[in-house]
């Protein structure tokens, strides 16, 4: 069914898509991919243990949800864990800092929900050097159940705008141990600006725009179909799409009405942001790498516990040139000599929103 533009009142401004017309409404009650956020519900319903681990680690979060992992059954304890190069994004993240980073959260998740049957996981890390699996795990008895995964479930990253007010000072404290929280209203002020003018760039640069772009999946019928890249969909999203205000072509083409619209929307989002969350290492190794994203999920777990959400904002960290100036703006900010900024993130008060789609676990097993 198509919604004509009578049938839809559309308050932009103040983010309102009102469907005028029961019919209307009863199309937009049907927009929701339950197909592709099935893994959601069958995380943990698997009896063999190695599949029951990765049935929750598939939930992790990770660049353009590109799900990258990709794991081999071998033996009756072991799994070697590898990254699936053909779902690279090499105009964002030509070094594939970020996808090990998301490794790293898959790995973590991983060994959270092993140690919940009673496993500890015996890890090695690039056994090959790096151009081979990314990590070789033997699952042994001992493990510790961890009280952050109890959050697993609730965990998503939330790219909505936060409501304005602090975040708590007793829940800053606590994640203090996680990361570095920066509240100061003028810290706040000054990452406002930075992370808005990079993303910015990265929506107005051509040719790392279009990557986005050709990762989009619009509306329902494209997410289940290709449950990873960036989900467009939703009664809100879809009304504009049934209307021509949302499209591919719209996306694409940086002087039409939907990409400036979609830009003030975004801006209005991160504008909304009390406080921020920053990861650094000392070295930038693939082993620092995944530790970092050891440490962001398990941050991100903490903070879900504490009522908070949170979304990356790491495009500053991006590394191709026209994000050289940024990329020296934020690490001079917020980095001590020689150190890398892995991870920077929102922080705040959020409204309750919907899983990321997955693919089903089955289709990241490899056969050999």
């Amino acid at each position: 069914m198509k919604l004509s533009r009578r049938k839809l009142i559309a308050l932009i401004g103040g983010g309102v898509v009102l469907a005028a017309t029961a019919s209307a409404g009863g199309f937009l009650a049907t927009r929701r991919p339950t197909r592709a956020l099935a893994p959601w519900s069958l995380a943990g319903t698997y009896t063999e243990p190695r599949m029951r681990a990765l049935s929750f680690a598939i939930l992790a979060p990770n660049p353009h949800n590109r799900q990258p992992w990709v794991a081999e059954l071998t033996g009756d304890d072991m799994l070697i864990i590898h990254r699936d190069k053909t779902r690279n994004l090499p105009e964002t993240d030509p070094f594939d800092r970020q996808l090990t980073i998301g490794m790293g959260c898959f790995l973590e998740l991983l060994r959270m929900a092993a140690a919940e049957d009673g496993y500890a996981l015996e890890t090695e890390l690039f056994p090959q050097g790096d151009g081979g699996p990314v990590a070789l795990i033997r699952f042994e008895g001992g493990g510790k159940v961890d009280p952050l995964f109890g959050n697993v479930f609730d965990r998503h990253t939330n790219r909505q705008g936060y409501e304005d007010r602090a975040v708590a000072t007793d829940a800053q404290a606590a994640l203090a141990g996680f990361a570095t929280i920066k509240s100061d209203p003028a810290d706040v002020a000054a990452l406002r600006t930075l992370t808005w003018e990079a993303m910015a760039i990265e929506m107005t640069t051509k040719h790392v725009m279009m990557e986005s772009v050709d990762l989009m999946r619009f509306g329902k019928a494209e997410i289940e179909a290709n449950p990873d890249g960036i989900s467009l969909g939703g009664p809100f999203l879809e009304s504009m799409m049934a209307v021509g205000m949302l499209s591919r072509e719209g996306q694409a083409d940086q002087a039409s009405a939907s990409f400036k619209q979609g830009l003030d929307m975004i801006q209005k989002a991160m504008d909304a942001t009390q406080a921020y969350v920053v990861l650094t290492s000392k070295g930038n190794t693939r082993e620092d790498q995944i530790n970092a994203g050891r440490d962001w999920i398990r941050l991100h777990l903490a903070a879900t516990g504490l009522g908070l959400a949170m979304q990356p904002v790491s495009q500053a960290l991006q590394e191709y040139p026209e994000m050289e100036s940024h990329f020296a703006q934020v690490h001079e900010a917020l980095a001590a000599p020689g150190e890398t900024v892995q991870m920077l993130g929102r922080l705040g008060y959020g409204p309750a929103i919907d899983a990321s789609p997955r693919w089903p676990l089955e289709t990241r097993i490899a056969h050999g």
